[in-house]
Parts: structure tokens; sequence; C-alpha cells
């Protein structure tokens, strides 16, 4: 499998400052191509009315005052849009973060990008259905992996440590063929809201 370890995606993860989906305050993603980072990106966004709910304080420990001469997304949209674009893209609880993506573009009137898009949460769950749960720092523990969770470009790279792992325990060479061995689809994103609120997870 050495000479075709192929596995391309991004993984993206935001922070937001409140329970709204468009207060997205950080965003990393790290690019993978052949199975190993080529590169990463992080930057903290300004939200919209500069407002933060202590318990998101609590969680990230992003302030205010950490995010008051930040560009708000549409400054750092294109540069997060160049890892995005023509990619398949994962994150663990899909739901959440593209809810994130998803809102930030309606709000600021940015035309979504085409790209694939998939959750690790649900590739985790039929990996290794013996864990407890499949949480991030929960799988991120078993597959040994340091990170600071609940930092964005941490979580991001904890995210991708999850396909890279199961990629090699059944022996896939692109990240196609990883999520078709465990029947976990992946999909194209999709810019029109939805009524379900996916919340923040633990």
């Amino acid at each position: 499998m050495e000479g075709k370890f192929l596995l391309n995606f991004t993984a993206i993860d935001f922070e937001t400052a409140t329970r709204y989906k468009n207060s997205a305050c950080s965003v990393a993603v790290v690019d993978i191509e052949d199975g190993k980072i080529v590169d990463k990106y992080y930057t903290l966004i300004r939200p919209p009315r500069m407002e933060f709910d202590s318990c998101n304080i609590m969680i990230h420990h992003i302030t205010p005052d950490m995010v008051e001469d930040a560009e708000d997304f549409s400054g750092i949209w294109p540069e997060l849009e160049k890892h995005l674009s023509g990619r398949v893209v994962l994150a663990h609880n899909a739901p959440f973060d593209m809810g994130v993506l998803r809102s930030c573009l309606l709000t600021h009137k940015i035309d979504a990008p085409e790209f694939i898009q998939g959750c690790t949460v649900q590739l985790s769950r039929k990996a290794w259905p013996e864990l407890m749960n499949h949480k991030l720092d929960t799988v991120g523990r078993f597959l040994n992996v340091d990170f600071r969770h609940h930092d964005a470009l941490e979580d991001a790279r904890a995210c991708a440590a999850i396909p890279l792992a199961a990629a090699k325990a059944v022996g896939a060479s692109d990240i196609h063929e990883l999520f078709s061995a465990f029947n976990v689809k992946l999909a194209e994103f999709d810019p029109n809201p939805h009524v379900s609120w996916q919340k923040r997870r633990p």
C-alpha cells in the first residue's frame, strides 16, 4: 500500500462565539495530500455584532478582545475558499461545521463553493464501534493523537488523523474507497439552510 496511499482531503473545524451558526470566531483547515499534511490555515474571525456567550468562551477560550482586530468572515473567505473548493472536506460532526459554514456564507452573501463533504464521527463509529463514544477527544486518545481540544487547528489535525488511521486499518488507498468500505456517505455540500440546528459537540 505504500506506493498507492493516495488519501487527499481537507479537515476543517470551526469555533463559534454564540449558539448562532453564523458566529464563527475561528476556523482552521488541514490539507492532506497522499496521506500527509501539506498545508494548514488558521485564523481568528470577528463575529457579527461582536457578541460572545460565556459558555462558548469557557469551551474555546476565545474572548472578544482577541478578535476585535480580526477580519470578519468575508475578509478571511478568499483564503479559506482555496482550501475547500473542489476538495473532499471532512469535519468531526460535519452537521455542525458545515452548518456554520453555510450560515456564514448566507450572512455575508457569498456564493458557496462546490466540494464534497464527509463526517469523521460517522466514520469513527463504523471503524471503531467498541469505543465508549466517538467524541473527538475520545477517538484522539484511542489513536494516540496529542491535541488541545477546542483549538480549531488542533481539532482539524485530530480530525485528519481519523481517516488516515481508518484507511491504514482496512488498506483503503483513497478517500472515496475508504468511506465506501465503511458504508459512510460522502455528499456534495448543500448551501441551502436546514431547519434543524446541530448543537456544538461537548
